[in-house]
């Protein structure tokens, strides 16, 4: 999975979700992304998104974030790291 400029970003995801007006249902923010051509993997951690109203463009961010690392993004990565070299210093 890509991170930071491009790929699979919070920051990349946001252009797929212009014109979205606000408060957005979870639909709703789906709705807009495949309209606006969003990637299969982007459009999946969106379906994982809580089924709730969101208020602003931050509160996309922020629950496509954490659906992000529990798809396996940074964090999960990094305790693989952990787990490998546990024991080694």
């Amino acid at each position: 999975m890509t991170r930071g400029v491009g790929g699979h970003s919070p920051a990349n995801v946001s252009k797929h979700l212009k014109g979205l007006d606000f408060p957005a249902s979870k639909q709703d923010i789906m709705d807009c992304a495949k309209q606006n051509g969003a990637e299969e993997d982007v459009m999946d951690t969106l379906k994982g998104l809580p089924d709730e109203e969101y208020g602003t463009m931050a509160d996309v961010m922020k629950g496509y974030g954490e659906e992000d690392q529990g798809q396996g993004g940074r964090n999960d990565n990094r305790d693989d790291y952990n787990d490998r070299n546990e024991g080694r210093r």
